[in-house]
């Protein structure tokens, strides 16, 4: 065994839950174990999609070694979808009590915030899930060899960690990306929080500056406003989730406002500047220079590719600044023994996608024989959500992406204000549309906004894995009063639309003056 090379590292505020979680996800006592004489596959990055890869490689027999520089977990654990979503519920908490007297609870006193609380529960949940992804369980539970340093390839066939060198038959590049920085003069000097900052305050600012509309914007935009900030989001432009559906888009909007954030949309940033304890915003508008002080400033414009470091270009690695490790359809790079995998190399940057492109790389790195039985990135059939009150989910086509292939398509959309249950839990506000190859029931894409579409997305991502047209769906009995019924009642807009023709009811109404 080697001596440990553990650098020593911190998450603020050191409470006993980020030292749990350290001790979970990058022990301080940690020995890099002795090198195997070659790996079957050295994986580079221990978050999603690199530990997904190494553990399933593992359990299929494989010999791996696992390289992380930072926190196993990467940052759908420790800066992602587990903090951001315990803190999207203790808010969507608040908008509940908020919300109580319109079904006769009294909510009138009033409400207390314990703004420290919410972010004490933040960090023990994320301490509690922590050992699903320790460097103790892959490597007792999996067998994965675990190092911990920066990696940097040395050859074709061999990556550098701490001093060790890890020979590899297949290896596979899952760094991630982190917040694109962005040049705005000032901003640096000023100080600025990010997703991989923010969620280590104790108190809530009172004034909060977002820069950036999609949907981690959106997301902590809403959640900070309920927690008690007073939020400004700028955005550069004419609409929020400018990559969501515009319908959808518009819905959001109208709930980030009503809950009193302050949307400042097609706005040019100019500079920032520090005025004793404020942060002043200097942005435009039509030409029209405003001013804008806060206490604290977001980021959430944009990720950038972790690409530095690695010595990519000594190995024949491909990569772009902006777009990551360049890979074909199989997740390999122009090195034929170097995959890559999750956000690193994917328009998808999602847990879930990272998850499911891990099995690809598994599949086409280790047990794919001269090309046989190698499975496309493209095969994937991807959901997303956008996790603001209301929820925005989505699957397959738009009707411009559509347009653009030149499929003419059938849209049946159903409003959530003619669905009982969503007008008896007062959520009214969405809907779902359904995208169908014109004239079939073949399901090309669909959107739902309600306050939990992310947990109906599924049935619609299903039929289009499976090829179940809307014809399936409106043969399936959903219960009854559900707010998933909204996807029934759109499968039948289509059978109305296709089955009950002109001709079909005269067939009909022939046949039943016949059978009297």
């Amino acid at each position: 065994m080697t001596k440990p090379v553990i650098k020593p590292i911190t998450v603020p505020p050191m409470d006993r839950y980020n030292q749990q979680l350290i001790d979970n996800l990058h022990p301080p006592s940690w020995v890099n174990p002795e090198p195997a004489s070659c790996y079957n596959l050295v994986v580079i990055g221990a978050g999603t999609a690199g530990l997904v890869t190494a553990a399933g490689a593992a359990m299929l027999g494989a010999r791996v070694a696992l390289v992380e520089k930072h926190l196993m977990g990467g940052d759908c654990t420790n800066v992602g979808c587990v903090p951001s979503k315990t803190l999207i519920r203790s808010a969507r908490a608040v908008a509940d009590i908020q919300s109580a007297g319109k079904f006769g609870v009294d909510a009138s006193r009033r409400l207390n915030i314990d703004f420290q609380a919410v972010m004490e529960r933040l960090r023990q949940i994320r301490a509690e899930i922590s050992p699903n992804d320790s460097a103790q369980r892959f490597q007792q539970e999996f067998g994965v060899d675990v190092f911990f340093g920066e990696a940097q390839f040395s050859s074709p066939n061999s990556v550098e960690v701490a001093g060790l060198t890890l020979r590899f038959k297949k290896a596979a590049i899952a760094t991630g990306t982190r917040p694109t920085q962005l040049q705005i003069e000032g901003l640096e000097e000023t100080g600025y929080l990010t997703n991989e900052t923010i969620f280590s305050l104790t108190q809530c600012p009172q004034r909060l500056g977002v820069i950036g509309g999609g949907y981690i914007g959106c997301e902590l935009a809403q959640s900070f406003q309920r927690l008690g900030a007073q939020v400004f989001l700028l955005h550069k432009g004419s609409r929020i989730l400018n990559r969501d559906d515009a319908d959808a888009a518009k819905i959001v909007h109208k709930s980030l406002v009503s809950e009193g954030i302050q949307l400042l949309l097609e706005s040019q940033i100019k500079r920032i500047e520090r005025q004793d304890a404020e942060k002043v915003i200097y942005y435009e508008v039509n030409g029209e220079e405003n001013t804008l002080n806060v206490d604290e400033i977001l980021v959430a414009a944009g990720r950038s590719p972790n690409v530095e470091g690695l010595n990519l270009e000594a190995v024949g690695v491909k990569y772009d600044q902006t777009l990551g490790v360049i890979i074909n359809d199989y997740l390999q790079t122009t090195s034929p023994r170097i995959y890559a995998v999750g956000d690193i190399c994917m328009k998808w940057q999602f847990t879930h996608a990272a998850e499911a492109a891990a099995r690809i790389v598994i599949q086409n790195a280790l047990f794919s024989i001269l090309g046989l039985g190698r499975k496309k990135l493209s095969s994937l059939i991807m959901p997303w959500c956008t996790y603001t009150d209301p929820e925005v989910a989505h699957v397959g086509m738009y009707p411009e992406d559509a347009q653009k292939r030149g499929i003419a398509i059938d849209t049946f959309c159903v409003a959530l204000q003619d669905i009982d249950r969503a007008i008896i839990d007062g959520e009214a506000e969405g809907f779902a549309k359904i995208y169908v190859k014109k004239g079939t029931d073949k399901i090309l894409g669909a959107t739902i906004v309600a306050r939990h579409a992310g947990e109906m997305i599924s049935e619609i991502t299903l039929a289009i894995a499976n090829n179940l047209g809307l014809r399936a769906i409106a043969k399936t009995i959903h219960p009854y009063p559900t707010q998933a019924e909204v996807i029934r009642k759109a499968a039948d807009a289509y059978s109305l639309k296709f089955l009950m023709t002109p001709l079909v009811k005269k067939l009909s109404s022939t046949w039943l003056k016949w059978s009297r």
